[in-house]
């Protein structure tokens, strides 16, 4: 199985997943991390707010911040070749370089079918 390691800019907390005004693609990577776990993948996330010596201990990381600046982040190693820059990969991405089967199109990591019609299936209760 592939290490995967995400550098994230400077982020609020150590998921960008606080306060008042979070950003989607921080919920949807945050619970991709959670379900990559779940099934056993190996990823690391840092912060580069919180944990600046892990992007000054890699010189794959320390290479990338002096072409591109944070301004490139988020960045992507998998097996510490880059992978991945200036945006999160999704759950199928993850579970391709993890060597996982992805979620089947249409479920949820629960197994649930996803209902196009909203909340409620489009009945208009909520």
């Amino acid at each position: 199985m592939s290490t995967i390691e995400v550098f994230e800019p400077a982020l609020c907390c150590s998921t960008g997943v606080c306060g008042t005004d979070v950003p989607q693609e921080l919920v949807n990577f945050s619970a991709d991390l959670d379900w990559l776990r779940s099934q056993g993948g190996d990823i690391a996330r840092f912060n580069l707010a919180s944990e600046p010596t892990a992007f000054a201990g890699r010189p794959a990381v320390v290479q990338f911040l002096q072409l591109s600046g944070s301004e490139g982040l988020p960045l992507v190693l998998v097996d510490g070749a880059v992978a991945m820059t200036g945006r999160y990969p999704g759950r199928d991405q993850l579970a391709r370089w993890a060597a996982l089967a992805p979620v089947p199109a249409g479920r949820t990591e629960l197994g649930l079918t996803q209902d196009a019609g909203g909340c409620c299936g489009g009945s208009g209760c909520c």
